[in-house]
């Protein structure tokens, strides 16, 4: 099986792609870095006896998700196993967040998640067999003052997995949303909210732990993984809180002191 991972240089991204490894998969690998990529490559492939094959791509340009797939497909590469978990936020007041920015994140955590799911989807069903797992968050599950458009984002890519989900039921493909919480990664520094009290009191879970999780779900065809029994709690009680509560309560952790 070769699995496709997208923001494999670090995180959780970098985690999974360990693991597949680790489980005997040959893998793509993509992100923006290829110092990092390399690094990934030569560390997985002196440990396992898989092939690595690193794609260098930016998914904040449109074309990108098509390139990867043209490449793979001229190729003769058959992706059993599609991670979607590229994703980056912003912070501050929506209004005050430049255009630029907030396009830039839903190009790269909505517009190219759902394109490479199309193109390999297709792939999949046509042979009967797959897995998709889509990197959502908690964050899905509720709305994010202060962090407006990646909360939405996020929402879009619990319910967007979902639904595909139901659509391929029984058809030999799984579609999974994978919903940590706040992990310990550079997303907090990229995103600005490293003094946010969502990483405050040692609450962040290691990203080892959250792809763990992910892999295993996948490999079970779960819907939904949601690690950790904190983040668990957190989304049941948020089914039951009023709308504009469950909003106040997020946008006080989102605060930044």
């Amino acid at each position: 099986m070769t699995a496709l991972i997208t923001g494999a240089s670090s995180g959780i991204g970098y985690e999974l792609a360990k693991i597949f490894a680790e489980n005997g998969h040959d893998l793509v690998v993509t992100a923006r870095s290829q110092p990092q990529l390399e690094k990934l490559a030569t560390e997985i492939q002196s440990a396992h006896k898989v092939r690595v094959r690193v794609l260098v791509k930016d998914l904040a340009i449109a074309s990108s998700p098509r390139e990867i797939f043209d490449e793979l497909m001229r190729d003769g590469t058959q992706v059993e196993a599609l991670v979607n978990n590229a994703g980056f936020g912003n912070h501050g007041a929506f209004a005050n967040i430049e255009l630029d920015a907030d396009l830039r994140l839903l190009q790269v955590n909505v517009v190219a998640l759902t394109a490479l799911t199309k193109l390999f989807l297709r792939e999949m069903l046509t042979r009967g067999r797959g897995r998709v797992m889509n990197v959502a968050s908690t964050a899905g599950f509720l709305p994010g003052p202060l962090m407006a458009t990646y909360y939405a984002s996020k929402a879009y890519v619990l319910h967007f997995s979902e639904a595909v989900a139901q659509e391929v039921s029984g058809r030999g493909v799984s579609v999974t949303a994978l919903c940590p919480g706040p992990v310990d990664t550079e997303f907090r520094k990229r995103a600005g909210i490293e003094g946010s009290r969502l990483f405050k009191d040692g609450a962040a879970m290691d990203s080892r732990t959250v792809a763990l999780a992910g892999y295993h779900g996948m490999m079970h065809g779960s819907r939904i993984v949601i690690p950790g029994i904190s983040n668990k709690l957190l989304t049941s009680s948020v089914r039951l809180a009023p709308r504009r509560l469950a909003a106040f309560i997020a946008g006080k952790f989102n605060v930044v002191h």
